[in-house]
């Protein structure tokens, strides 16, 4: 049986409100995440078209990008840097529903009620391409091929939620977390990084929101791992030594609760 997600006894964290700043014109040809946002082959009529209708904006550390109950009005690429997104109940307690970095795209849980569902706050100093989504659905229906890319993001960010409901129902501690240190380094060879040597942008204490364990289970499983010698861990940095024993431990076979 699925195990409720239950949301941290912790109150929400106060996070100040982006500045409002010069926006700039953003590029999409010059951009190195380029080929994760938009799709590869459309031509220089269609680029220019679709970077006319996007600006550049700067987002500091803890900062909110998008609020939630907020009106829905644009998508954001991260451009660089990373986000959280989070909910809050109607106790005030604070649920991490995921982590994004350069090359996705924020804002989409505002399409079907017109406002945003979640919050979206800046875990470093980031930027963000803003799409107006009315310009963009213009967009659509000249630029067919943009239409699909943007019916296959979806279709990924749809597949991702189940499985992220899957991390956190079926698996056990171990499981989760070998998971969630295999998701981000997938992510980070996705866009031309090493996938066994990175930082963790969030906190330990995020990372436990998000997995649905305590600080200590978090810190207790670093140790573990690094004991075992799957990682090494130097604050944030991880080495990731033993990446077959990471799936093999993601892979083991679940139990009912």
């Amino acid at each position: 049986m699925m195990q409720a997600v239950q949301f941290t006894s912790s109150p929400v964290t106060r996070f100040h409100e982006a500045p409002v700043l010069p926006l700039r014109p953003s590029r999409c040809s010059g951009c190195s995440m380029r080929g994760l946002c938009v799709p590869s082959g459309l031509d220089d009529s269609a680029m220019q078209r679709l970077d006319r209708i996007m600006t550049r904006r700067r987002v500091a550390r803890g900062e909110v990008l998008f609020r939630m109950g907020e009106s829905f009005t644009n998508l954001y690429a991260i451009r660089l840097g990373h986000f959280k997104t989070h909910q809050v109940s109607s106790e005030g307690m604070e649920q991490i529903t995921g982590f994004q970095m350069a090359g996705e795209l924020l804002g989409m849980d505002g399409i079907g009620a017109d406002r945003h569902n979640c919050f979206a706050v800046a875990l470093e100093d980031s930027e963000v391409c803003e799409i107006p989504f009315d310009q963009l659905e213009e967009l659509f229906a000249e630029i067919p091929t943009l239409l699909r890319h943007f019916h296959r993001t979806m279709s990924q960010e749809i597949t991702r939620e189940q499985s992220n409901m899957l991390l956190l129902g079926n698996m056990h501690a171990e499981q989760r977390f070998a998971s969630f240190l295999l998701n981000l380094s997938a992510l980070y060879k996705a866009r031309g990084y090493s996938s066994t040597s990175f930082q963790l942008r969030m906190s330990r204490e995020d990372i436990g929101n998000y997995l649905g364990l305590t600080i200590e289970s978090v810190s207790r499983l670093l140790s573990k791992f690094k004991k075992l010698e799957w990682i090494n861990v130097d604050k944030r940095e991880i080495q990731i030594s033993d990446l077959p024993q990471l799936k093999l431990v993601a892979m083991q076979p679940t139990t009912s609760h």
